[in-house]
C-alpha cells in the first residue's frame, strides 16, 4: 500500500444540533457515497472511504446559533458523486433523507453549462454538492 499523499484530507468534522437526525441524513447520504460506518459514541458518529473519514458531532462546546453557509465558514462540501444517472438519481431520493435539493430550477447545470450536478441542503442547512464525473 502506498503512503497517503502529503495534503490529502485526513478527516473533516462538522457540528450538528441534533445527532440522531444529523445522523440519519448524513448517513445515507455518505453510505450512498461509498463510506462505511467507523465510529460512534454519545453525541458523534463517523464514516470512512480509505483513508479519509467525516464526523458528526454535537458537542457540548457548540454556540447555540445555527450553521449558515453564507457567513465566512465553511459552505460547502463536493463529493464526486458517479455518473449522471448516480447524480439523477441521488438527487430524487434525497428528499426522503432530509435533504433538499437547491437551485433546482438550474438543475443540474448550477455550477454552469460544464458541470453536472445536484446541490442539496439538509435539515440544518448544510450544503453538499453531488458532482458527476465526465461524460
Amino acid at each position: 500500500m502506498s503512503p497517503t499523499p502529503t495534503g490529502s484530507i485526513h478527516h473533516i468534522e462538522l457540528w450538528v444540533p441534533d445527532i440522531d437526525r444529523a445522523s440519519a441524513e448524513w448517513g445515507w447520504l455518505l453510505t450512498v457515497l461509498g463510506y462505511q460506518p467507523f465510529q460512534e459514541w454519545p453525541g458523534g458518529r463517523s464514516w470512512q472511504l480509505t483513508d479519509t473519514y467525516i464526523v458528526i458531532e454535537q458537542s457540548p462546546d457548540m454556540l447555540d446559533a445555527p450553521h449558515d453557509r453564507k457567513r465566512p465558514g465553511l459552505n460547502h462540501l463536493a463529493f464526486h458523486a458517479g455518473d449522471r444517472d448516480c447524480v439523477d438519481a441521488l438527487a430524487l431520493a434525497a428528499a426522503d433523507h432530509g435533504w433538499t435539493l437547491m437551485f433546482a430550477d438550474q438543475h443540474p447545470h448550477a455550477g454552469g453549462r460544464q458541470s453536472y450536478a445536484a446541490y442539496l441542503s439538509n435539515t440544518d442547512g448544510y450544503e453538499v454538492e453531488l458532482t458527476a464525473s465526465s461524460p
